[in-house]
C-alpha cells in the first residue's frame, strides 16, 4: 500500500500551525485552566496529531477529518491549545472542498447537527447562557468551516462547468466551421463541374471531330460550336470567380437558374450534339400558372437536367434523349432517357463526378436519385421534394 504523498502546501500549513502551537504552549498560552490532563506536556499530543492532519488535509480528507475530530475532542480534556482549534477548523474546510462528492454533502449536515446537539444538552445541563456561547463556539470551529467549504466547492464546480460548456461550444463551433467549409467546397465543385463540364466537353467533342475529318464546312461548323462554348465557359467561369472574390457581399446576386430555362438549355445540347446524330425533346407536363417551386428546388433541378444532357453529348448513341418534366403531390420529378448503347465517332472521357452531384443535389434537399440502363434506355430519375421546407434545406 503506497501512502499518499503530502501536498507542499499542505506540509507548510502543517508546519506553521506546529510552530505557532508550540511558541503559544512555551508562553503558556491555553484555551481553559485544569482538566482531567492538566500536565503541561498533554497539549502537544493534539496538537502535533492535529499537524499530521494538516499534512494529508488534500490528499486524504475523510482520514483526516476522523483524526482531527478525535484530537480535538482530546483537546478538551486537556487544557487546550488555540493553534489546535484553529488548525481543526481548516481540516473541517479541506474535507468538504476536497473530500469525494457524497462526503461534502454530508458534512455540513452532519457538523449543523452536532452544533445543535451540543447546545441543547449543555442547556438542559448548565441551564444558563453559557451554554449558547459554547454552542456558538462549536458552529464556529465546525459548522463554519463546513459551510464556507461547500461555498468555495459549489463555485468551484459552477466555473469548471462553464469551464467545460466553453470547451463544448468551442469546439461544436469548430466542428460546425469545418463542416461549413467541406459543404461549401462540394456545393462551388458541383457548381463549377455543372456550369463549365457541358461546355468542355461540347469543345472536346467537336476540337475531335474537326480533327478527324477533313472538311471545311464541317470544321467550319465543328469551329462555331467550339467558339460559342468557349465563350459561354468563360462567362460562367467569371460569374463564379466574381463571386469567390467578392467577400463583402454588396455585389448584386446573379441570376439563378430555373427550369423556365429548359427550352434554351435543349437548344444548346442540339447544337452540341448534332454531330453526334442526338435529336431532343422536352415533355413539360407541369400546369401553366401554378404555384413557383423554391429557388433550390428549381436549381437543383436544371443542374440535373444539364448534368444528364452533357453526359448523353459525351457518352449517348445516336437517337432522341427526352426531358420529362413533372410537378404533383408535392413532389416535382425529373427524368432523362437517352440512347445507350455503342456510339460512333467521337466521344469525351468522364469521371463520374457528374452522377455524384446530382446525386448530392437531390439528397441534399431530401429527394432520391436513380442513374442506371434499362436495356437500350440510359435513364436518370430525381425526385424533389416542392414544398417550403424543401427550400430551407
Amino acid at each position: 500500500m503506497t501512502l499518499p504523498r503530502p501536498h507542499r502546501i499542505d506540509l507548510f500549513i502543517a508546519a506553521t500551525g506546529l510552530v505557532g502551537g508550540l511558541i503559544l504552549w512555551s508562553f503558556g498560552l491555553y484555551v481553559t485552566g485544569d482538566h482531567v490532563f492538566g500536565q503541561r506536556w498533554a497539549t502537544l499530543v493534539p496538537l502535533a496529531v492535529m499537524s499530521g492532519t494538516e499534512a494529508v488535509r488534500r490528499t486524504a480528507p475523510r482520514a483526516a477529518l476522523i483524526v482531527g475530530t478525535l484530537a480535538i475532542v482530546a483537546d478538551q480534556f486537556t487544557k487546550g491549545n488555540l493553534a489546535t482549534v484553529l488548525m481543526f477548523t481548516d481540516v473541517v474546510y479541506a474535507a468538504v472542498v476536497y473530500g469525494p462528492p457524497a462526503s461534502a454533502r454530508r458534512i455540513p449536515y452532519t457538523t449543523g447537527l452536532i452544533t445543535v446537539g451540543i447546545t441543547v444538552v449543555l442547556l438542559i445541563w448548565w441551564q444558563n447562557a453559557l451554554a449558547l456561547l459554547v454552542g456558538v463556539l462549536s458552529g464556529m470551529i465546525s459548522f463554519l468551516p463546513a459551510i464556507t467549504g461547500a461555498i468555495v466547492r459549489n463555485h468551484r464546480e459552477a466555473a469548471d462547468a462553464a469551464r467545460l460548456r466553453a470547451e463544448q461550444t468551442a469546439l461544436l463551433a469548430e466542428m460546425d466551421r469545418a463542416q461549413a467549409v467541406v459543404a461549401e467546397r462540394a456545393r462551388m465543385a458541383r457548381e463549377l463541374h455543372d456550369m463549365v463540364a457541358n461546355h468542355l466537353s461540347a469543345i472536346a467533342i467537336h476540337s475531335t471531330a474537326a480533327l478527324s475529318l477533313d472538311e471545311p464546312a464541317t470544321t467550319r461548323r465543328a469551329l462555331t460550336v467550339i467558339r460559342e462554348n468557349s465563350v459561354a465557359g468563360l462567362a460562367e467561369m467569371r460569374r463564379l470567380i466574381g463571386l469567390l472574390r467578392d467577400s463583402g457581399g454588396d455585389a448584386e446576386p446573379g441570376a439563378v437558374p430555373s427550369l423556365d430555362a429548359l427550352d434554351g438549355l435543349l437548344a444548346q445540347a442540339r447544337t452540341n450534339g448534332s454531330s453526334g446524330g442526338l435529336e431532343f425533346v422536352l415533355e413539360d407536363t407541369r400546369r401553366a400558372g401554378g404555384a413557383a417551386l423554391p429557388a433550390p428546388v428549381e436549381l437543383a433541378a436544371y443542374r440535373i437536367v444539364q448534368e444528364s444532357l452533357t453526359n448523353a453529348v459525351k457518352h449517348a448513341s445516336p437517337g432522341t434523349v427526352t426531358v420529362r418534366v413533372g410537378h404533383g403531390d408535392g413532389v416535382l420529378t425529373v427524368d432523362v432517357d437517352s440512347p445507350y448503347g455503342k456510339r460512333p465517332g467521337p466521344g469525351a472521357p468522364g469521371t463520374g463526378s457528374g452522377l455524384v452531384g446530382m446525386r448530392e443535389r437531390a439528397e441534399l434537399l431530401g429527394g432520391e436519385f436513380r442513374a442506371a440502363a434499362t436495356g437500350a434506355v440510359w435513364r436518370v430519375r430525381a425526385v424533389l421534394p416542392a414544398d417550403e421546407k424543401a427550400g430551407s434545406a
